[in-house]
C-alpha cells in the first residue's frame, strides 16, 4: 500500500486540503475536485464541475459544501473561484440523454466532460461519491467529499451556481413551471404544474412523478 493510500485511510472530519496534500505528497501537481448537481431533479440537465485549486493559497472564505451556503454566498464564492482557481470547467448532460442512458451514467458523463475540458489538465481526481472508470487518471472517491475537501466543495459551488442560473433562464421560456424557485426539483408546486400542464422538453420523462 502506498503512503498516499495509508494516509487517505485516516479519518478526516472537517473540510480542508488534507486529501489534496496526500496526493501532492505522492507527486501529483494538478489535483482536481469533481462534483455534480441536479441528479435528483425532475427537469433540466445534470451538471458537473471540475476545479483545480492552488494549494499554496487560502481558499475563498466560507468555502464549503454548496448545500450549506446561502445563494448569495454561493454566488460570491463562485465569482472568487473563477478568478483564483488554477482551472475549472463544466460538463452537462441534458434530460433526453438522462432518459436514454440513466442518471448515474449521465452523471459520470457530465463529470468526464468537465474533467476533459480542464486547462491545464488534471493529473489526480478527488470525486464526490462516484467512481469514474472511464477516466484514465488516478482518482479517489470520497463519500460526502464536498464536506471534507476544498477542491470538491469548490466544484460543488461552481456546478450549483451554473445550474441554478440555467434554470432561472429556463423559467423565462417555460414560466408555468416555476423553475426559478425549485430549479427543477420535485417541489409541491412543480408537481402541481406537471399535473396541470404536463412535461416540457426539459423534463426527465423516465423519472417518477413527471408523467401522470
Amino acid at each position: 500500500m502506498t503512503a498516499f493510500k495509508l494516509q487517505a485511510e485516516k479519518a478526516v472530519f472537517s473540510i480542508g486540503f488534507d486529501f489534496e496534500r496526500f496526493a501532492a505528497d505522492e507527486g501529483y501537481m494538478m489535483i482536481a475536485g469533481v462534483d455534480e448537481v441536479g441528479r435528483g431533479c425532475l427537469a433540466g440537465p445534470v451538471v458537473a464541475a471540475a476545479c483545480i485549486l492552488d494549494l499554496s493559497k487560502a481558499p475563498p472564505k466560507g468555502l464549503n459544501d454548496s448545500k450549506k451556503l446561502t445563494a448569495k454566498r454561493r454566488s460570491e464564492i463562485a465569482a472568487e473561484l473563477k478568478e483564483t482557481a488554477v482551472a475549472y470547467a463544466i460538463g452537462q448532460v441534458e434530460a433526453d440523454e438522462i432518459d436514454r442512458i440513466n442518471i448515474l451514467e449521465a452523471t459520470r458523463k457530465a463529470m468526464a466532460g468537465a474533467i476533459a475540458a480542464l486547462k491545464p489538465a488534471a493529473d489526480f481526481l478527488l470525486i464526490d461519491a462516484v467512481n469514474l472508470k472511464q477516466v484514465a487518471l488516478p482518482q479517489r472517491s470520497l463519500i460526502k467529499g464536498d464536506a471534507v475537501s476544498f477542491s470538491i466543495a469548490a466544484a460543488s459551488v461552481l456546478a450549483k451556481t451554473y445550474r441554478d442560473d440555467l434554470m432561472v433562464g429556463f423559467a423565462n421560456e417555460y414560466p408555468q413551471y416555476g423553475f426559478e424557485g425549485h430549479k427543477g426539483y420535485g417541489s409541491a408546486m412543480h408537481l402541481a404544474a406537471l399535473r396541470t400542464h404536463g412535461p416540457c422538453p426539459l423534463h426527465r420523462v423516465s423519472f417518477r412523478g413527471v408523467l401522470s
